[in-house]
């Protein structure tokens, strides 16, 4: 994997890491996936504890909850699903290399590899932009579709490698939404694209 100098950004919120041709794991979800009410409520008492702890356990209980489907949770709508995944799709192989990825109802699963200088900021942007329109068409609606920050991690090793396309693909199993990844109808493991 490629050794460069990471450019770090930040919106204000979370820290984004530009690694250049690195794989990456991002998740992006809908606006009201994870009401703020909710989140600093289960989150309250982590609060004092020593930040590496505080960090994963922060990150596990905000999976928990992305996974519980909260919100309108429109991603499982075959017609939303297939704008989503049209749009992941469109730049594999020249802009990006998609390794695996999964629409769950309320948020999205990518893993991926950028590519030629593309910006993973961009292509996450991209993304949502154009969904957000289509999606809004299809539903007759206005408004934000998506949450205005994204989780993003930077693959260190094979074994993050392949621990991260195993959650991304099982992530519909483990949220009980089917028995075996291959039959959620948006992933790389129901089109063997991983």
């Amino acid at each position: 994997m490629p050794d460069v100098d990471p450019e770090w950004h930040s919106r204000g919120y979370i820290p984004h890491w530009e690694a250049g041709e690195t794989p990456q794991v991002i998740c992006f979800r809908l606006a009201d996936s994870l009401p703020v009410a909710l989140v600093e409520q289960l989150l309250a008492d982590i609060s004092q504890w020593p930040e590496n702890q505080a960090a994963i356990e922060r990150r596990k209980r905000l999976e928990t909850m992305l996974d519980g489907g909260r919100g309108a949770a429109y991603l499982v709508r075959p017609e939303i699903g297939t704008i989503v995944e049209t749009a992941l799709l469109f730049f594999d192989g020249t802009r990006y290399r998609l390794h695996a990825w999964c629409i769950m109802p309320n948020h999205v699963h990518v893993l991926l590899t950028p590519l030629h200088e593309h910006k993973l900021s961009s292509l996450v942007h991209s993304w949502k932009s154009f969904t957000a329109h289509r999606i809004n068409q299809a539903l007759n609606r206005t408004g934000p579709v998506w949450f205005k920050e994204y989780f993003d991690r930077k693959i260190r090793n094979e074994q993050r490698f392949e621990a991260a396309r195993f959650y991304t693909e099982q992530n519909p199993v483990k949220a009980r939404l089917c028995r075996s990844a291959e039959d959620w109808p948006f992933s790389s493991a129901r089109h063997g694209l991983a």
